[in-house]
């Protein structure tokens, strides 16, 4: 097992990978309540998606150990299932069903790109700034979606948004989770986005702003609402409405798992001479995940960034996924519990990971003018028009037109141009 892993060229041990796992799979455990509760709202069954969530999670956090030796867990991506709900189903109208079958076709399609190393060759090509800009984007989408479900914002006709009631019980309960999560957070205790919503949903049971649960352990949700609804969906795949959801979940996948990849490679010592070991393995089980989830009946997986902290904790090889996925293996008996953590349990798990996806900001090279614009509109557009397709179409229209405007055309690559061009006809003819 240590030689199958490389314990000794990484300098690791089995207690230091079990503590490793142990703490990346407190840092994304939430996932296994706010993806439920998100896609729940795009109207697909609650239990089932518990269970696809863990279940995708397993298979993709297994894979990337094994395949590619990475201490990274894989789930279904908190960005993408936000654009799963608020984008693609109730901002574009798209039943749950076509939704899903659009990640399905995506991921065969990632699996694909992903064989062939076209994947790693368009992302190397994409402009950095961009791709930081796509990152904390999206984490200000997430916020905004938190604040929103939370109470904390409401909608206003004079001003379109404006501070909620702040007095009622569960806006309270879900600003006091906030103030909970962040005291963990800044004191770098491990898991404290788990620890916070368990702390919040205990509170406001005590508070009777959230009912008690019927049991603690309980049968695993079955999967028969969802399980399979993926491919009924596929005689529908040259219809314009799925040619559309399948090109958005490709292009928003495509720099939500590779950013988080890149990240964390670089904080486990991995990345080297600037190139990522393993990196078409990495992809092809992130995109085997996708596929897996989909069919399950998730919305598109994803390298969590939270496998930072077991990282930090000295994670180093495939061992750590391995430990993570038994958690998850585990966690499937806990059902029950699901119906204590509501919208304001989960929101400052959002707001706070949309804090943390949003610090990318700060790579964005800001002095140079033909940049920080498409940068700054990429960014400002994703919460504004409660869409990420849209901030990253519009980023990638304008950036080839501030670069030629002063000439800096060489500096452009090809590709750059053809996706501007896509996003074009996107915008003109799909939206």
């Amino acid at each position: 097992m240590k030689q199958f892993f490389h314990f000794s060229d990484r300098g690791t041990t089995y207690r230091q990978e079990i503590l490793a796992g142990m703490t990346t799979f407190l840092s994304m455990a939430y996932i296994l309540v706010v993806n439920p509760i998100v896609l729940s709202e795009a109207g697909i069954d609650k239990g089932a998606v518990f269970t696809a969530t863990a279940v995708s999670a397993i298979i993709g956090t297994l894979l990337i150990g094994l395949l590619a030796n990475y201490p990274i867990g894989i789930a279904p991506s908190m960005g993408l299932n936000s654009f799963f709900t608020y984008s693609v189903v109730i901002g574009m109208g798209i039943p749950w069903q076509t939704a899903l079958t659009g990640v399905f076709i995506s991921g065969v399609l990632f699996v694909l790109l992903s064989i062939f190393k076209i994947r790693e060759k368009i992302i190397e090509v994409i402009p950095q700034d961009l791709k930081y800009a796509i990152g904390s984007g999206i984490g200000f989408y997430i916020a905004f979606i938190g604040m929103k479900n939370s109470g904390i914002i409401q909608a206003n006709e004079a001003t379109f948004v404006s501070l909620g009631n702040i007095q009622s019980g569960p806006t309270l309960l879900a600003i006091f989770g906030f103030i909970v999560t962040v005291i963990f957070m800044v004191k770098n205790i491990r898991g404290g986005i788990f620890y916070g919503m368990v702390i919040t949903s205990i509170i406001g049971m005590l508070f009777g702003i959230i009912e008690k649960p019927s049991a603690i352990v309980g049968a695993i949700p079955s999967l028969e609402p969802t399980f399979g609804v993926a491919l009924l969906q596929l005689d529908q795949i040259f219809s314009m409405e799925l040619l559309a959801v399948v090109f958005t979940f490709l292009f928003v996948a495509f720099f939500d798992t590779a950013g988080t990849l890149i990240a964390v490679a670089n904080q486990a010592g991995i990345v080297k001479e600037n190139k990522i070991p393993n990196a078409g393995r990495a992809l092809l089980a992130d995109a085997s995940a996708s596929v897996a989830g989909s069919v399950l009946g998730t919305s598109t997986t994803a390298s969590f960034i939270e496998s930072s902290a077991g990282i930090a904790a000295g994670g180093r090889t495939g061992f750590s996924a391995i430990v993570i996925s038994g958690f998850f293996a585990i966690a499937l008996f806990f059902s029950p519990l699901l119906s204590v953590v509501t919208s304001e349990v989960t929101a400052p798990a959002l707001i706070i990971v949309g804090a943390l996806m949003a610090s990318e900001v700060r790579h964005i090279r800001w002095e140079r003018l033909e940049i920080a614009i498409p940068a700054f509109v990429t960014i400002i557009m994703m919460p504004l028009t409660y869409s990420v397709a849209t901030g990253i179409g519009l980023g990638f229209i304008i950036y080839p037109v501030t670069m030629l405007a002063l000439k800096k055309h060489k500096e452009i690559n090809p590709i750059v141009y053809v996706l501007a061009l896509i996003f074009i006809a996107y915008f003109a003819f799909v939206l």
